[in-house]
């Protein structure tokens, strides 16, 4: 392998991650399944499968940035530019949390709609807004579908009610929604790039501060105001931009060494990097405990480690051993990620409108497992088709 090449393991990371992330979404309809699989209770100390996959998906986030930004300033983007970027960009994230967040909370006879419909008017929506058009379409039909999502979002959050029985609230921001936090978590870790001009020091720096945040915080060192706990809350006091800046600082590494052709380096550095992060991870753990929902120091640190692992993993065998094509099959999750996000919202809204549903005997056990990874493979299938015909999510 030679420097110039492209590094497939970024791509081969992400698209595995949403994979995972689709799967880890579909144990819902599951039963008699292993725990280890599923997310662990706030109040326990421990975590499953799930609880490593948003992680994951944030850390990615980070070890993209350094690339992106990089290819909009050789494109010739200013500091200004960038800023807009990173904004528009997180903007697009909360709206689509909040839009999806509001769904999941619906309350389907007073807002008038049944949440199914909700979910299906909404990705549309997202789609017509941010879809990136082919050169072919004119800018009126670009600019009518734009409007059209715009118009449709805002009838959407008029309508919206909220809650349960009597207890009926509007549209608003709840817990934000994955793709929410993953909004926020990227504005403050990619306007810190930004801002830094991308310096290495810069980022270890924010990085740290970000993970003694957090540790102070669940450490109960700090009592914060309703305001400050009102702009923290959504960072997770510092845990969220800690993954993602922790992704930003793991890429820098690799690009160094990758450009210098030290492959040797990246794969012995970055594992012991998450060597020392998954024994911070469990010295810390008797203090702060290991939880997902809590967002906890020492989940951080764990699930920073185990993406590393995955990285090095992908990269060894994707990039040094060239077999990227192996994992061909899921590729557009790697280069469509948001659409294939969105495709199990469609599916779940036609099958609960319709009353469709899978035999019992798919549902439980290792059948059940097999039958929600081959849904998450088709989900990704079906975002690479329309993919190919001109429906590419770009924010």
């Amino acid at each position: 392998m030679t420097s110039t090449q492209r590094i497939a393991a970024i791509d081969i990371t992400r698209a595995l991650t949403m994979l995972l992330m689709i799967f880890v979404n579909d144990l819902w309809s599951l039963h008699d399944i292993p725990l280890w699989l599923e997310h662990t209770a706030a109040e326990e100390d421990g975590m499953g499968l799930a609880d490593t996959v948003f992680p994951a998906f944030l850390f990615i986030v980070g070890m993209s940035i350094p690339y992106a930004i990089a290819n909009r300033i050789k494109k010739g983007d200013t500091t200004g530019q960038l800023l807009r970027h990173v904004l528009e960009r997180s903007v697009a994230l909360l709206v689509m949390g909040l839009f999806l967040v509001n769904g999941e909370n619906l309350h389907a006879e007073a807002t008038g709609i049944p949440r199914g419909v909700w979910n299906i008017l909404s990705c549309l929506s997202f789609i017509f807004i941010w879809n990136q058009y082919p050169p072919s379409w004119s800018p009126l039909a670009r600019n009518i579908l734009k409007g059209t999502g715009i118009i449709i979002l805002l009838l959407l959050a008029w309508i919206c009610r909220c809650g349960q029985g009597t207890e009926i609230t509007r549209f608003g921001t709840h817990w934000w929604g994955i793709l929410g936090l993953i909004g926020w978590a990227y504005f403050v870790s990619a306007m810190i790039f930004v801002a830094g001009k991308g310096r290495f020091t810069v980022n270890v720096v924010a990085w740290l501060c970000c993970l003694m945040l957090s540790m102070a915080t669940h450490g109960r060192l700090f009592t914060y105001p309703h305001w400050l706990s009102t702009i923290l809350g959504p960072v997770a006091y510092g845990a969220m931009p800690a993954l993602v800046l922790g992704g930003v600082v793991v890429s820098q590494l690799f690009r160094r060494y990758s450009a210098a052709g030290q492959w040797k380096m990246v794969t012995g550095v970055l594992p012991a990097l998450g060597a020392v992060l998954l024994m911070a991870g469990f010295l810390t753990r008797p203090v702060f405990e290991i939880s997902k929902i809590r967002a906890t120091p020492s989940w951080v640190l764990i699930c920073s480690a185990i993406t590393i692992g995955l990285f090095v993993f992908t990269y060894w065998l994707g990039d040094l051993k060239q077999k990227a094509h192996w994992f061909r099959v899921i590729g557009p999750a790697g280069s469509d990620t948001l659409l294939c996000y969105l495709i199990p919202y469609f599916i779940y809204a036609i099958m609960g409108m319709t009353g469709a549903a899978l035999p019992a005997i798919m549902l439980g056990g290792a059948i059940g497992i097999g039958k929600s990874l081959l849904f998450a493979v088709l989900m990704i299938q079906i975002a690479g088709l329309l993919s190919k015909q001109g429906i590419r999510l770009k924010l």
